[in-house]
């Protein structure tokens, strides 16, 4: 059993998210089993919390050992963890602290919650200064992912601006820069094409909020299982509502103190079912 007090108005499922992954993944369940109180009243509900909220999970000791992720590196500095699909980050992060909104871990770059595979987290000042200057240019990360195949060659480097729309909460796309847009570099390889589907490696130039799903989509090739911006037919079709996207690799290439992690490249065990 875990208590924890919201701070924001959220919704319970994505507070659950946030703070207590595994409750997350079984969170159905808790809700059908009325396994939830929200100030001391049991809900079935994804109810709306607001600041001051009380909400206590009533988990048994095998729901609370759900993993959420794997350990790839750890060092005094940095912290590199596979995360499982259907875990938030910024779950992860309250789990690595202990179940609290801060501690010695900070969050680096993040994983959409149905994207699996290599996160990482710095534990040091000098880790968190230096990995956040980066500004993901000296840190490369390569993604797998399967896309409907409209791809026009098999492979690419393609040139954006992104910018994220208010309105929907999505990032949208554009050929040329408009006001308050970014420039985004995706270069994408086609490893596999099996009937309307491919299987592409996807490497990050830039590192912008939902890159390489709005990209993909934007080139008519979006991910299998992208609710967000995939193609919502060819999901039925397949029957999936999870992103198929795997954060692979990571290579840095930094300077200073840092410098060591360049001899290493990390890897995720994760591989998607093509």
């Amino acid at each position: 059993m875990k208590t924890f007090l919201s701070e924001e108005d959220i919704s319970l499922k994505r507070f659950t998210d946030n703070v207590f992954p595994q409750a997350g993944l079984e969170f159905s369940q808790l809700l059908k089993h009325r396994d939830i109180k929200v100030n001391g009243e049991k809900t079935d509900e994804n109810e709306d919390l607001h600041p001051g909220d009380e909400v206590i999970y009533n988990t048994d000791e095998e729901q609370e050992s759900e993993k959420s992720h794997d350990v790839v590196y750890e060092d005094d500095n940095i912290l590199i963890c596979d995360k499982y699909a259907g875990v938030a980050s910024a779950g992860l992060l309250s789990e690595l602290n202990g179940y609290k909104r801060s501690g010695p871990y900070k969050g680096v770059n993040r994983l959409d919650k149905y994207t699996q595979g290599l996160i990482i987290f710095a534990k040091s000042p000098k880790a968190v200064r230096q990995l956040h200057d980066a500004k993901g240019l000296l840190v490369e990360k390569v993604y797998e992912a399967i896309c409907v195949d409209g791809f026009k060659q098999d492979e690419d480097k393609l040139y954006a601006y992104i910018r994220k729309n208010p309105d929907t909460g999505l990032s949208d796309v554009f050929p040329k820069k408009v006001d308050g847009s970014e420039r985004i570099v995706t270069v994408y390889s086609v490893l596999e094409r099996k009937k309307d589907l491919a299987l592409v490696q996807i490497t990050l130039h830039t590192d912008k909020v939902h890159q390489i799903r709005a990209h993909m989509a934007y080139i008519g090739c979006p991910i299998l299982g992208d609710e967000k911006y995939g193609d919502d037919d060819i999901n039925e079709e397949y029957d999936i509502d999870e992103q198929q996207m795997v954060s692979k690799k990571i290579i840095f290439s930094l300077s200073g103190e840092l410098s060591y992690l360049n001899k290493m490249t990390f890897e995720s065990r994760f591989s998607l079912d093509f």
